[in-house]
């Protein structure tokens, strides 16, 4: 029998791959604009720890901020501290890649970048899941 704690954090994990899937696809096919995809590596990444606050009965706060996530997962995963430079990383990439402003263009090879960092975090929580 699947539990309601079981059934969410698959839900987060089912989000973040679709992400992930789109992610890949812009950086196969480049028909779409570099900042979308590093947007797309945030937000899976974003679902992925939430998925492992979900598992581990955590409160869920309405926050994009990944290192504050991992912070709040550090307790409970205290090698979460290996991936912190990567998570902040790409942390940027919510507010860099939605909004006008003084921020760099962003590139494909920065994409390939994020992809890698994404599938990182990702291999780290289905470790901790599984």
């Amino acid at each position: 029998m699947v539990t309601d704690t079981e059934k969410n954090y698959q839900e987060w994990i089912k989000k973040a791959e679709e992400d992930l899937i789109s992610l890949e696809s812009l950086l196969k096919h480049k028909d779409g604009a570099p900042s979308t995809a590093c947007f797309l590596a945030q937000q899976a990444a974003e679902k992925f720890l939430k998925a492992l606050l979900v598992y581990n009965n955590q409160e869920l706060e309405k926050i994009h901020d990944l290192i504050k996530l991992s912070n709040e997962l550090g307790s409970s995963f205290p090698d979460i501290k290996e991936i912190q430079n990567d998570l902040a990383t790409i942390s940027r990439y919510y507010i860099e890649t939605r909004y006008p402003g003084d921020y760099p263009e962003f590139t494909w090879e920065e994409c390939l970048l994020a992809l890698g960092i994404t599938q990182k975090i990702r291999s780290f929580v289905l470790e901790k899941i599984d």
